[in-house]
């Protein structure tokens, strides 16, 4: 039996031929996606797994100099993983293959900072090769991230590199079976170990990789498999990694340069513009990429910190229900395994998920439409779940409306509309009424954009009749309208206490500059909304900036923690940091000095932990470097204990 993916490419491929009773489909207007893209756009969720050396070090960046003897894992089950992935309702998992560290989970010959050279299976190991086979073992599509960053190769930022970067590419797309999604980021460029030469190497993004004769490598050894960037080729970043798409999301997008003269690419691009798209684009759908805990990596900190089945629910909605798809991280921990209370949290997710859709409310509908164009285009294929088929119009008919009348009243909270996507995305304002007892209609549902799905959600409620309104600049071709009544199996889960920190009798005994608006007793007043800022109204204090706090007492503590302004500005945002720490506030020590990897794209509280817990009374935090400006923000500067 033909499944409904396949009969869609292939009704897809042949829109030139005569449907039933001679009635031609619609011709396809504006981009339409290609064949791989269709196929994606069946996944709708899917994992992210981020495993090396920084699992074992506690980093979200490693600089590249971790040695593989860090890499380690006590327990490593690839079956576990891809078991817990699927029971939590993902349809594929992509692996970080190699992170900016330049750590290969693979035995790459290419270079020996890889597994190859780590305790884990005496250097026989080859992580990439038990996901992938636990993948096609369990039926899950595989997919991988190579960083194009490598901040432990001695050539990066070299003509040589591009020549190391494509061989591994290479590697990874020849050995390890079919790959749905290859990913590439666009952090690039900047400090490292770069194979002893420590320091900044700063790159042009936009043509460094030469990217199209990169991609060429993709396209010619797994043509199948879509490649993910900020600029696509075939799916785009959202914008974001906090885990929404924008309202509306258009399935097109038009990748614009931030940097006059140069050609938008990874890293090169107004990034912010893919969180909507662009109604006149090319296909270039978003992925949401975000995390079920709040850093990249397992950390022992963040075990508290899980995502409840209500918020995994919010992303979904937020997600797939708005036409992009959700590329939920879930990362190992230290044994190589994903944590019991993860597990537990997805699997009553996806049962959530499941048993919402397993009820179509509109299957009970008597349907009626405004218009139709014909045998095999009529309303009735709305309702018949299958995603080959759909409703569609005359040519012309821009305007259109489909009621559903019910026996009796239905209770439903949540209604799923989907278009038929190889004729492209064409509605681009639509509506939902409900009739009172009056037989006025009274709206409660508008906005732009379905394409591979619109889900709303609200408040439940009882209606006898609905009408949806679709307008657009030509006719429609909808699949799909269902109707539904929520399940949410939330997860009663208790942790363990966490120490809290009171900040009474705290306080700045030095700083470097402050503003008269923003002194450093706000970066330990314990309000977020506040910030210890240096800018100085009339010029800026430059950087790098400190701040000497006093406990008030000899404490005992296990780290320190910094976070970034949380208003959505990069202005003053440490990324570069080194902490000093004293019993008597004359003698110094220091304690820490490192990087918030990825704080810009992840502004969430950052912690330098110790190797064993310190005692002290002062802390000394130094702002080296930031992201944006010359001056330094901190909304709050704690300890961890």
């Amino acid at each position: 039996m033909m499944t409904s993916i396949s009969k869609m490419l292939v009704l897809g491929a042949c829109l030139t031929f005569p449907a039933l009773a001679d009635v031609l489909p619609p011709e396809p207007y504006g981009a339409v996606p290609s064949e791989r893209q269709l196929k994606w756009h069946q996944l709708e969720t899917y994992a992210f797994v981020h495993f090396t050396t920084n699992t074992f070090t506690d980093k979200e960046w490693g600089f590249g100099d971790e040695s593989p003897e860090v890499f380690n894992p006590t327990d490593f089950d690839a079956d576990q993983i891809v078991r817990t992935l699927k029971a939590g309702g993902m349809k594929g998992l992509i692996l970080t293959a190699k992170h900016h560290d330049g750590f290969c989970l693979w035995p790459s010959a290419y270079t020996e900072h890889s597994v190859k050279n780590s305790p884990y299976k005496d250097g026989e190991g080859d992580i990439v090769k038990e996901i992938s086979d636990a993948c096609r073992k369990h039926g899950l599509k595989f997919g991988v991230y190579l960083s194009p960053w490598d901040r432990n190769h001695k050539d990066y930022g070299r003509p040589e590199y591009i020549e190391y970067f494509r061989n591994q590419l290479t590697e990874l797309l020849s050995n390890y079976g079919e790959v749905f999604e290859v990913w590439f980021d666009g952090a690039n460029g900047g400090t490292g170990y770069y194979g002893g030469d420590r320091g900044e190497r700063k790159i042009d993004r936009s043509t460094y990789y030469d990217w199209e004769n990169t991609w060429q490598i993709v396209r010619e050894l797994q043509p199948d498999a879509v490649i993910f960037s900020d600029v696509g080729p075939d799916v785009r970043w959202v914008g974001n990694e906090h885990g929404e798409a924008g309202l509306p999301c258009w399935a097109t997008y038009r990748p614009e340069s931030n940097q006059p003269g140069k050609n938008p690419a990874p890293g090169v691009v107004k990034y912010k513009q893919g969180f909507n798209g662009h109604k006149d684009g090319q296909w270039l759908p978003a992925e949401v990429d975000v995390s079920i805990r709040p850093g990249w990596f397992y950390h022992a900190h963040e075990n508290a910190k899980v995502r409840s089945v209500e918020n995994l629910l919010k992303l979904y909605y937020e997600s797939v229900g708005r036409g992009a798809s959700l590329n939920l991280n879930v990362p190992p921990d230290w044994r190589g395994q994903i944590p019991a209370m993860d597990a537990m949290i997805l699997e009553a997710f996806q049962r959530s998920v499941s048993e919402t859709f397993a009820v179509d409310l509109a299957q009970g509908a008597e349907v009626t439409a405004s218009d139709s164009r014909g045998e095999g285009f009529g309303v009735g294929y709305l309702v018949d779940q299958d995603g080959a088929t759909y409703w569609s119009t005359a040519d012309g008919r821009k305007k259109n409306q489909v009621v559903m009348e019910f026996e009796e009243p239905i209770e439903f909270d949540l209604i799923s509309m989907r278009e038929y996507l190889p004729l492209g995305q064409r509605v681009h304002e639509w509506s939902i009424s409900y009739e009172n007892e009056q037989g006025d209609w009274v709206r409660f549902a508008q906005g732009q954009s379905i394409g591979a799905r619109k889900v709303w959600r609200g408040q439940t409620m009882s209606v006898e009749k609905l009408r949806f309104d679709f307008n657009g600049p030509v006719a429609p071709a909808l699949s799909e309208i269902s109707i539904h009544r929520q399940k949410i199996y939330p997860v009663d889960v208790r942790y363990p206490e966490l120490s809290l920190v009171d900040k009474t009798g705290w306080k700045v005994v030095a700083v470097s500059a402050e503003s008269p608006d923003g002194p450093a007793a706000q970066g330990i007043d314990g309000n977020s909304a506040t910030l210890w800022h240096t800018h100085l109204g009339d010029r800026e204090s430059g950087v790098p900036q400190f701040v000497t706090i006093d406990l008030g007492d000899v404490t005992e503590i296990k780290g320190v923690n910094y976070l970034p302004r949380q208003d959505g500005s990069h202005s003053g945002v440490v990324t570069h940091y080194r902490v000093m720490l004293s019993e008597d506030g004359e003698n110094w020590e220091e304690a820490a000095v490192g990087e918030f990897g990825n704080i810009a794209a992840n502004p969430i509280m950052q912690n330098v932990m110790f190797g064993d817990p310190v005692r002290t009374r002062f802390i000394r935090f130094h702002a080296l470097k930031v992201l944006e400006g010359e001056h330094v923000t901190a909304a709050e500067i704690g300890i961890v204990k």
